[in-house]
């Protein structure tokens, strides 16, 4: 029986280095243009592997926009941009219905949520109308405008951008909104080296063509992949450890948690949990999932779906601080 497994697992592994051979070849396309900022790129593919969206958070300037844009370029996918302001409507994402008076008739314009790689800039800027038109359109994969319903193209990546600086004339995401999104990456500034190499670039004027390397197909193919990815049930009992502990932590000997974390992550939690360490594996050009894969991306999944008191903010005490304190009492498989 034991030998069967080995097989198996070489037979996967194979399997995936052959079905992952495109990713090394679009980071570099994508780097062509994206000085640095690794962990976003990285999180940008396990998005799109995973089928799932990114909220990214990180003040102007950080190539945000640029990053899915180059994306989508290298993959030969078709892109748009939605600025959020207070006075947008639904329609201006969905579509809508619009009076052709040639056929005396209504005829549907779709909106920009019809493409494979959409920005939503800025999405705490919007009212609740749109950031829910926007939500549902991401979860059902589908767009209902009048009363007929339009499956959205594959694949289908958002990723919405928040500007953590300003509060004024903002409409914070609701944490059941927020719990839709795969991960949620926060960005930093880039290094000094990095920062002279961008400098460079932009005063030349000069940026490198982005050849598209990889086609819808081959995305669609390596998705369907990810999920081949072998998990041992040592490390499902790991990651559904990690999210029991954020629920009840005094069952883990984490007892000081428990008046930190006024709610803890849901299923939606784990099973993303599972999805993104099996892409982070997929990108890595592994077989199956190791510890290590889990903890790499385990803060950009959990980060936005623990809830903290009051108390732990008047101890500046983060949702990150939580995860890493029980990441490192769970014994790893």
């Amino acid at each position: 029986m034991e030998d069967n497994s080995v097989i198996d697992i070489a037979s996967i592994n194979q399997k995936i280095e052959k079905e992952s051979a495109f990713v090394d070849l679009l980071v570099m396309e994508i780097n062509k243009v994206i000085v640095g900022q690794k962990h976003m790129v990285e999180r940008l593919l396990i998005g799109l592997l995973g089928q799932g969206h990114i909220l990214l958070e990180g003040v102007p300037g950080l190539a945000k926009t640029l990053a899915i844009n180059t994306l989508s370029k290298a993959v030969q996918g078709s892109f748009s941009r939605i600025q959020f302001t207070p006075d947008l409507l639904p329609a201006d994402v969905v579509g809508t219905l619009i009076f052709n008076m040639k056929e005396n008739d209504f005829t549907i314009k779709k909106g920009p949520i019809f493409a494979n790689f959409v920005l939503a800039d800025e999405i705490n800027r919007a009212p609740a109308k749109v950031q829910s038109a926007l939500l549902e359109a991401m979860q059902e994969k589908q767009v209902t405008i009048g009363d007929e319903t339009f499956i959205l193209d594959k694949p289908f990546l958002v990723m919405a951008t928040m500007n953590p600086v300003e509060q004024e004339g903002t409409y914070p995401l609701p944490e059941a909104q927020v719990d839709r999104f795969m991960l949620k990456t926060v960005i930093d500034y880039p290094k000094l080296d990095e920062e002279q190499l961008i400098v460079r670039a932009n005063l030349k004027g000069s940026f490198e063509q982005v050849n598209p390397v990889v086609s819808v197909e081959q995305i669609i193919s390596a998705q369907k992949a990810v999920r081949e990815v072998y998990m041992d049930e040592k490390i499902e009992k790991y990651i559904l450890d990690i999210i029991f502990a954020t629920r009840y932590p005094e069952k883990y000997g984490l007892e000081e948690l428990k008046p930190l974390i006024s709610f803890g992550a849901s299923p939606r939690g784990s099973i993303n949990l599972a999805t993104a360490a099996k892409c982070y594996a997929f990108i890595k050009r592994r077989g199956y999932v190791i510890p290590e894969d889990v903890r790499a991306v385990i803060l950009d999944v959990l980060r936005h779906r623990i809830g903290i008191t009051y108390e732990a903010e008047a101890e500046n005490v983060t949702s990150e601080d939580i995860i890493n304190k029980i990441v490192n009492e769970i014994e790893v498989p």
